[in-house]
Formats: C-alpha cells, sequence, structure tokens
C-alpha cells in the first residue's frame, strides 16, 4: 500500500477528535445566550413543589424574585447570580443573596438531581423577622451565622458545618422577657444523625447565664433537648435568678454553683 493513502487515512481518522473543542465551546456559547435572553421566572421550574415565586425582574442568568413563599409561609426575597458553566455538568450554581426584611443571608448554592448543596454562607439579623418562617416564635434578639457546608435532598439535611451566633435574646415566655444573653451554637461534621435528628454544642458568650450545653433537635417531631450545666450571674434580672433558682432545686449545684438541667422543648 502506498505510504501517501495510509497518512491520509491517519490524518482523517484524527479530523473527528479536533472538532470536539470547537463543539464544546458551541455549547458553552449556546448556554450563555439562552441564560442571557431567558427570564428570571424561568427558574420556577427548577424550584422543589413547596417552594413559590413571585414578582420576577432581571434575567436567568442574574435575575430576583421579589416574593418567595415555603410550604404557604412568607420567605421574603432572593437574588441570584448563576454560573453558567456549571450546566456543562448538569448542575445550577448561584451565588445568592437572600432578604426577610432586616435578615440578610449570603452564600453559594447547588442544585443537582434532587440534591442541594450551599457553601459559605454568612449573615444576620433580627430572629423575630424570621417568625413567619416558623422560627423563633416570641423570641427577640439578633442571630449571625456562618456555615461553611450545609447539604441534603428536598426532604431532609444530611450535613451542616458552621455555628450560629445569638445576642440579647429573649422571650415573653421566659423570666418575663428578661434579657438571657448571648449564646454560640455549634454544628460539626457528624452533628446531623442519618434518622434528620440534629446535635450541637452550646456555649454562653456573656450575660446574665453561664451556660455550657448540648441540644439535640428532632425536626420528625418538632422537639428538643438541652442537657448540661447552667448558672446565674451578678447581672441576672430577680425574674430570672428566681427561675434559676427553682431549676436548681431539682439538682445539686457543684462547688463552682454550676446546677445541671435537663429540659425538654417544642419548636
Amino acid at each position: 500500500m502506498p505510504a501517501s493513502r495510509s497518512v491520509s487515512r491517519d490524518i482523517k481518522r484524527t479530523r473527528p477528535a479536533r472538532r470536539w473543542p470547537l463543539i464544546l465551546l458551541g455549547l458553552i456559547v449556546l448556554s450563555g445566550a439562552v441564560i442571557f435572553v431567558l427570564p428570571a421566572s424561568f427558574a420556577t421550574r427548577f424550584m422543589p413543589a413547596q417552594v413559590r415565586a413571585e414578582d420576577f425582574s432581571g434575567s436567568l442568568l442574574h435575575g430576583a424574585a421579589g416574593k418567595i413563599s415555603i410550604n404557604a409561609r412568607d420567605a421574603g426575597a432572593i437574588e441570584w447570580q448563576l454560573h453558567p458553566l456549571a450546566l456543562l455538568r448538569l448542575a445550577i450554581v448561584a451565588d445568592i443573596h437572600w432578604v426577610k426584611v432586616g435578615f440578610l443571608i449570603d452564600g453559594t448554592a447547588e442544585l443537582k438531581l434532587g440534591r442541594f448543596a450551599a457553601h459559605d454562607i454568612t449573615g444576620g439579623g433580627p430572629v423575630d423577622d424570621l417568625q413567619t418562617l416558623g422560627f423563633a416564635a416570641g423570641w427577640k434578639g439578633t442571630a449571625k451565622l456562618a456555615f461553611t457546608t450545609i447539604t441534603g435532598t428536598f426532604d431532609k439535611l444530611e450535613a451542616a458545618v458552621g455555628k450560629i451566633d445569638v445576642a440579647n435574646i429573649s422571650s415573653a415566655a421566659v423570666a418575663a422577657g428578661s434579657d438571657l444573653g448571648s449564646y454560640e451554637l455549634q454544628l460539626g461534621p457528624q452533628s446531623i444523625a442519618p434518622d434528620g435528628s440534629l446535635s450541637a454544642t452550646l456555649n454562653d458568650t456573656g450575660g446574665p447565664v453561664e451556660a455550657q450545653a448540648q441540644i439535640r433537635f428532632s425536626p420528625a417531631t418538632r422537639t428538643g433537648m438541652l442537657s448540661g450545666t447552667l448558672k446565674e450571674r451578678a447581672e441576672a434580672s430577680p425574674a430570672l435568678r428566681n427561675q434559676l433558682s427553682n431549676l436548681s432545686q431539682l439538682r445539686p449545684r457543684d462547688a463552682s454553683g454550676r446546677f445541671p438541667v435537663e429540659l425538654e422543648f417544642t419548636f
């Protein structure tokens, strides 16, 4: 066989492989063009059934929904900026800015095959702004959160690593609305069990109560258990001091004046 024919066949075999970079580039350009053209309301196609959105503005690439509801509860407003290249791996990745009155959260979210992941989540605000979502009913104060990662499905959380700091927390149902101080709730890599229950450590960061405790939440039953030790400080109000004194009657104090507690609550 002449050498020229062999060389010609080799060249033909390599040509299709050289087209793949062009095809990939074309897909990227097409995906970007589609995202720029589609309106922000197209995002509803990717939302889980329990989420409703209205009052859209902008495009699918960079848009906003002025009204969000989750299970018919007011969930504020949201703005997003998509990462177009993530579509090539069949994932939706976006930088998110969420607002609920004065409570703000920023982070990066990813949706893929019925699962979600969120990274570098930071924010905070008044806790009473979250009451219409079913959180912290009757409580006042401020909260600040910082999570490196949160993952799960649309049905339940599977992992969460980070912390929540609350300050000047109070409730009309506890010590006549007295200031209860400031606390840090820390969640580690194993904080969420396979059954969906969540465990976290709770420590005070100042205020009228010295506290070191573990908290376990059960979303299925909407109950929790706080187990640890408490001790009033000099700045505790008379009403708070009286409630802590009543609790301390159940179990003796240690040499430092701390007393053990196991408090069950609903949320």
